[in-house]
């Protein structure tokens, strides 16, 4: 760790750490004892269950259905068993599962068959995505990626995947180095995930694994007629976690948004369901290589910026841990936090660089994701312009990892290209003035920039204290985290969640646990 500008206590770090591991503990436990309907329909995902029936329901969500209160046992041996029982392929028995065959009908075969089976369909499923972790690395170090620089980070959002692959396109070329496609308003509650391209979205494209591919398909296409790696983003939050993460790794997307807490607070989904299903998310994402990106950002739409900092900043440590836990590395967290303070405050700016480089010094390898001004964005464009100029600068001058660029009409309509092109003309312009800025600036010794920090830090080990007394379960409920309150078993979605069995089988969660060396209690 480089020697600390805002001169932090580095026991206070620690200290805070530990408040961490201390507040994760009770919420792993309950995580090991438990599975869920989306693990379950991720692992029969993971072993060929794809498609949908006549009426249009996932075949993953038909065997769930068929499994029942038997949930507890796991959905695996199951699905192989039919497998091995009818003589068929994965793709020829989920026709069969989609014309009505009822796999828990069938007599078991004894069970050191499904286990080779299940040897076999893991190893498969592990060879596709290590050769795209490999694919990547390869396209990464052909093109010799900028280094000491963040990746400009760019949005589409036409609800039609088609119309998504024109802007992204067109945003690759103006210089993005991140496409996001943004989920269509309302996905994170539904308890299934669609099939196929789609045409139609509300603020945003359904996330499927068929937009997956076609995105990805173009995206290469244009990395490679402009001689750079093109990531991909999309989301996995939601009562579909770790579903939607396991469809981004087969089809190599390179990010995606995954927070241990942001569908409690902001989409009300269970937080039982949410903390089992995240921990799943992340293995598969560490597995395959993908950045996470957290939420943080989203406290600051519903609090203050200056007054609750320090909930933003215990919620880092918090999302590191539950990432440590997952056998995430530092490196693939993309730990989130936003520049949302009011425009008009005196000394803003000095606050907001002291928010910004105090998340580089504590999470130093890292790759944050810094989100724009958005709050207090308004039609004014040219106060606009001049709120993400000093946006950019602070992300270069405190060595932020993926910086979303701002757009001017940001509060008012989905994102044209030219305010892209606008986005990344201005950041270009930023980041070559200030290239050396951070290694050449010191913070003056006790000045506001480094008293901020301070009483950020010291505020956010208080509430960490706080909520290690009354635990993370009674704390969400208690109202302070946003200052939104979920009951703990409210809620969508804790119907979901069941008690494994003695005799639990998931050959995939044990394969993963292994691979990231993940040891429980840590």
């Amino acid at each position: 760790m480089t020697k600390s500008k805002l001169n932090l206590d580095t026991n206070k770090i620690a200290k805070a750490r530990e408040l961490s591991k201390q507040i994760s503990a009770p919420v792993q436990e309950y995580i090991e004892k438990n599975t869920t309907v989306a693990i379950e329909r991720t692992t029969l995902r993971m072993m060929g269950a794809d498609g949908v029936d006549s009426n249009g329901v996932p075949i993953p969500n038909k065997v769930v259905d068929q499994i029942g209160d038997n949930l507890c046992y796991g959905a695996t041996k199951y699905y192989i068993n039919a497998l091995l029982k009818k003589g068929l392929s994965p793709e020829e028995l989920n026709i069969e599962i989609g014309n009505g065959l009822d796999i828990t009908k069938l007599d078991f075969v004894d069970f050191s068959f499904i286990e080779d089976k299940a040897q076999e369909l893991v190893e498969i499923f592990a060879s596709k995505v290590k050769a795209n972790v490999a694919f990547r690395e390869e396209k990464v170090h052909k093109y010799k990626e900028k280094e000491n620089s963040p990746l400009l980070y760019l949005i589409v959002a036409t609800g039609n995947i088609y119309e998504d692959v024109k802007q992204a396109q067109a945003a690759a070329k103006q210089g993005a180095d991140i496409i996001a496609v943004i989920r269509t308003t309302g996905q994170s509650l539904l308890d299934f995930v669609p099939y196929g391209p789609t045409t139609e979205g509300f603020g945003g494209t359904y996330a499927t694994q068929e937009n997956f591919k076609i995105m990805r398909k173009a995206l290469d296409e244009t990395g490679d007629e402009i001689g750079k790696y093109i990531r991909l983003v999309n989301y996995c939050s939601g009562l579909c976690m770790p579903e939607i993460a396991v469809m981004g790794a087969l089809e190599r997307l390179d990010m995606m948004l995954n927070d241990s807490m942001y569908g409690i607070l902001f989409r009300d989904i269970n937080m039982y369901r949410t903390f089992v299903d995240q921990k799943f998310s992340r293995m598969i994402n560490s597995f395959a290589g993908i950045v996470i990106n957290s939420g943080e950002d989203n406290y600051l739409t519903t609090s203050d910026a200056v007054e609750k900092a320090y909930t933003v900043t215990a919620s880092q440590f918090i999302n590191e841990r539950f990432a440590y836990e997952s056998g995430l590395p530092a490196k693939l967290m993309g730990l989130g936090h936003a520049f949302e303070m009011n425009p008009d405050i005196k000394n803003g700016f000095l606050l907001e660089m002291a928010q910004a480089q105090m998340a580089s010094e504590i999470f130093p390898e890292a790759p944050l994701k810094y989100m724009p001004p958005t709050k207090y964005m308004t039609g004014d464009i040219f106060k606009g312009l001049a709120m993400n100029t000093l946006f950019n600068f602070i992300a270069k001058s405190t060595n932020q990892g993926i910086l979303l660029l701002g757009m001017l009409t940001e509060a008012i309509h989905t994102p044209f290209m030219q305010d892209r092109f606008l986005g990344v003309a201005n950041a270009k312009y930023v980041l070559n003035n200030i290239a050396d800025f951070s290694d050449d600036i010191e913070y003056k010794k006790d000045g506001i920039m480094q008293t901020r920090a301070k009483v950020v830090l010291d505020e956010t080990i208080e509430f960490l204290e706080e909520i290690n007394k009354t635990n993370l379960f009674n704390a969400i409920e208690g109202k302070m985290f946003a200052e939104v309150s979920r009951p703990k078993n409210g809620g969508k979605g804790l119907e979901g969640v069941a008690e494994k069995a003695e005799d639990y089988y998931n050959p995939f969660y044990t394969y993963l646990e292994n691979e990231l060396n993940i040891v429980k209690g840590n």
